[in-house]
């Protein structure tokens, strides 16, 4: 059977969770290198796992794993939200907070439509809302829906669903990159000089002993109201005779957290932004994460099931692309906003800034970053009413 006698026992608490860990170190690591850094350390995690796991170096499944899920992944929206100003997000990113809205709009569209042509044997609903959260917000709105819908318990579809995300993102950010250099295409759009204005140190100050306390704190205070606040309205909906009201109010759990996390961030900017060191605290813990979630998969398996996903994520991919980039031609939005903005819905808050600061687009790095950050918080809300949606249907 899978994961049976392996190197690490499932057991051997300690040395499993140091199994994630060295693979996701070495994820790290690999993005250093030109090939690394090209398919990305996540790609690199997630293969590694699997490859460890097949080769019964560490278990495809263990208790430490199940505490990454349950303790690892609700914390990883409060450090990645713990700046996320809406303020800024509506009011100085200005012209790229529309674009990125249009580049989620695009998402759930493309969702519709991949899991309405394929067959997901009675899970559409997950599906729809699992892939609509990764394309909006990222890893750790993947996660969140993983866990609302349910479908954290199918290891082997987790698994294949984060490697053929991955792959096909890895392409797609390849695909943005050089979109630029298509003159066919740069002519349908307006032109405008985003060569102008500083690229700024995001990361505002150095990580101390002290930040990142008060950062794993707040993290931690986060997730505990959260907690109990989804308790109060489990506790609501069953005297209203709501059924299954635990499950109802726990679909909602991450949203609640989502909210929790922006309120301080938006009203207390200037505080918050003093704690440093909690969105690359939360980026080692997704790696993880990553290495977790694929770790249980098994090789067989991943063959029989990755076509369908990969279809899925081409043809979500597909229909984003089109549809964000015909509306945004109409919108007369500017090809290098389209391409930060599809950027930060797809791959997130890291890539975005560093494609725009490759390109040159200077006015775009910071916006870039801070629209990402609000795809974090956009990202579990809209896919929790996709899936919500849609199972009602």
């Amino acid at each position: 059977m899978f994961g049976d006698g392996s190197l690490i026992p499932a057991g051997n608490h300690f040395a499993a969770m140091a199994g994630l860990f060295v693979i996701a170190a070495l994820g790290f690591l690999a993005e250093k290198t030109r090939i690394g850094a090209l398919v990305t350390g996540a790609v690199v995690t997630i293969l590694l796992a699997i490859v460890a796991a097949n080769l019964n170096i560490i278990p495809g499944d263990a208790p430490a794993y199940g505490f990454v899920f349950s303790y690892f992944v609700p914390i990883l929206i409060p450090l990645f939200l713990m700046k996320a100003d809406l303020r800024k997000v509506f009011f100085e990113t200005g012209r790229l907070t529309l674009a990125f809205m249009l580049a989620a709009f695009a998402t759930v569209v493309g969702a519709i439509v991949a899991v309405g042509v394929l067959d997901f044997a009675g899970r559409d609903a997950e599906v729809a809302g699992v892939f609509t959260a990764t394309y909006i917000g990222g890893s750790v709105n993947f996660a969140a829906l993983l866990d609302i819908t349910g479908l954290r318990q199918d290891a082997n579809f987790v698994s294949t669903s984060v490697a053929a995300d991955n792959l096909a993102s890895a392409l797609f950010l390849g695909l943005l990159a050089i979109m630029p250099g298509w003159r066919w295409l740069a002519n349908r759009f307006p032109m405008r000089d985003h060569s102008q204005g500083e690229i700024e140190d995001e990361a505002g100050g150095k990580a101390t002993a002290a930040t990142l306390a008060y950062t794993i704190t707040f993290a931690l205070v986060v997730v505990a109201l959260g907690d109990f606040l989804t308790a109060q309205l489990a506790n609501l909906l069953g005297a209203i005779g709501v059924e299954d009201a635990a499950n109802q109010a726990g679909n909602w759990r991450y949203a609640i957290i989502t909210v929790l996390a922006v309120i301080p961030a938006t009203a207390f900017p200037k505080t918050m932004a003093k704690l440093h060191g909690g969105y690359e605290l939360g980026l080692g813990l997704a790696f993880v994460f990553f290495a977790a979630i694929a770790a249980g998969a098994d090789i067989p398996s991943l063959i029989e099931t990755a076509p369908i996903l990969m279809a899925l994520v081409i043809i979500l991919l597909s229909v984003h692309a089109i549809v964000l980039f015909g509306l945004g031609s109409l919108f007369r939005f500017s090809l290098p906003e389209l391409i930060t903005a599809s950027n930060a819905a797809v791959l997130g808050a890291t890539t975005a800034p560093a494609l725009a600061a490759a390109k040159g687009w200077k006015d775009l790095v910071t916006p870039g970053v801070i629209v990402g950050v609000f795809g974090y918080a956009l990202g579990t809300i809209v896919a929790t009413g996709v899936y919500q949606v849609w199972s009602l249907l």
